[in-house]
């Protein structure tokens, strides 16, 4: 039997197992009724079980059979996300924190509460945020490039807020959304939710490929484009200024609208200016404080030219009305004070240290990433499945994602998507020699 035909049967049971057309507890065929209905040998009607078996998706069961499993792998990042058990070591999200930052909170909290006019942090907020705290968040991107007034600043409940905003407010179902062919998982989710159809973009070695996408653009009704410029989430690029100039000269040809996330944006130091700033009248901007300060402050930053802001100011009111004043407080003092602007400083080194830690356990292994960024994209060596070895890991008690979540086209590579802003430095070394170990293992099986 052909290996390419051997390898399509695995993926064919492993893609009805996760879909759920085959539900847990199902008996699947005995090695010997495979092997017939397929036409192939009994050796490998036992291969492809014992494949799907190490991946977790199956059990043998000696005298009964092999049945479908409950899943164990973790469904991918996002909104299908499981929450990591207490004892898991944790590569999956990023939570950057720092050891200060409680008794930061602490003292905010004494401030706020011994502040004047506590009554106005309980009452309804308007939609885009208080006019002081916008202006407050327009002086800060100042700082990363941005010449924004206050009226162009509304203040949300976190960037995936800000991303779910731009979709309700400003595409209609059925849009065509070009997008990274590996991209960000939560904006995946809302298009799904919003029956937008994304096209994927090729990635190059340093940013998408813009001659793909101006075909795209002349082959189809492109209506937007979604991208992260400035450290991409799972590759880790930051666009060259070229790069980005001729991104904003394809958005105005074909008027499209450009939704930059910018999540990760400030740890780059001194990148090429937004998309927002080259081509305002096309960008949405969006941002958060859940990375550079802390992942429980959900206060995120959209931010639009003039013509758009009613329309996302619906969608703040059809959701969530207000992002609660208590939080925007907090985090405007901190503004203010140099508390943001130290924490991100703190945080890139942070990055940059884990970063060091990851060349050093890695070192047998091919990755990507940038040195300031607090992830990793690990391709697998061919024949090495990503299943395979997240099921692996997930025994040695590690989380972590396959390029599943990520991927966006029709090809899914097997790769793995390492975060590196959770553990404690020790931890995380003594993970990554873990996870170099079980590709290296699995390479040569």
């Amino acid at each position: 039997m052909a290996r390419a035909r051997y390898k399509s049967l695995v993926d064919s049971f492993a893609a009805d197992i996760r879909a759920g057309r085959l539900t847990p507890g199902t008996r699947l065929p005995t090695h010997r009724q495979l092997a017939a209905q397929e036409r192939m040998s009994l050796v490998t009607a036992s291969r492809v079980y014992a494949e799907l078996e190490a991946m977790g998706l199956v059990s043998g069961e000696a005298g009964r059979g092999t049945f479908v499993r409950e899943i164990s792998l973790p469904p991918g990042l996002g909104i299908d996300q499981q929450a990591v058990a207490t004892d898991m070591l944790d590569l999956n999200f990023n939570y950057p924190t720092l050891s200060s930052q409680s008794e930061l909170l602490r003292a905010a909290l004494r401030q706020l509460a011994s502040s004047g006019d506590l009554d106005a942090l309980l009452r309804y907020q308007p939609h885009a945020g208080r006019p002081h705290e916008r202006a407050v968040v327009a002086r800060h991107l100042n700082h990363r490039g941005l010449n924004l007034a206050a009226e162009n600043v509304l203040l949300v409940n976190g960037a995936q807020q800000g991303l779910a905003i731009t979709v309700m407010g400003l595409l209609q179902p059925g849009d065509v959304v070009a997008v990274d062919a590996l991209t960000y998982p939560g904006f995946k989710i809302l298009a799904e939710s919003y029956h937008l159809e994304l096209v994927a973009i090729p990635a190059l070695s340093d940013g998408p490929d813009l001659a793909e996408l101006e075909r795209l653009c002349q082959r189809c009704p492109v209506r937007a484009v979604y991208c992260m410029p400035t450290l991409h989430n799972p590759l880790g690029w930051v666009m060259s200024e070229p790069q980005r100039h001729r991104l904003v000269a394809l958005a105005r040809e074909h008027g499209l609208l450009i939704i930059e996330d910018a999540a990760y944006a400030y740890l780059a130091e001194q990148p090429p200016l937004p998309l927002a700033t080259l081509a305002p009248e096309h960008t949405v901007y969006i941002s958060g404080f859940s990375k550079n300060v802390a992942t429980g402050l959900r206060v995120g930053i959209v931010a639009a030219p003039e013509k758009w802001i009613p329309a996302l100011e619906r969608a703040i009111r059809a959701t969530t009305w207000n992002t609660p004043a208590i939080m925007t407080a907090i985090l405007c003092e901190w503004i203010e004070d140099g508390t943001v602007m130290r924490l991100e400083d703190e945080k890139r080194q942070d990055a940059r240290l884990r970063q060091s830690i990851a060349r050093e356990a890695l070192s047998e292994l091919n990755y990507i990433g940038h040195p300031d960024s607090y992830f990793l994209w690990v391709p697998l060596p061919e024949e090495v499945r990503a299943d395979r070895i997240a099921a692996a890991l997930l025994k040695e008690r590690i989380s972590l994602s396959t390029a599943e979540p990520f991927a966006t086209s029709a090809h899914v590579p097997h790769a793995l998507r390492l975060a590196l802003g959770s553990l404690p430095l020790p931890t995380l070394q003594q993970a990554l020699e873990v996870v170099s170990r079980v590709i290296q293992l699995h390479s040569y099986l």
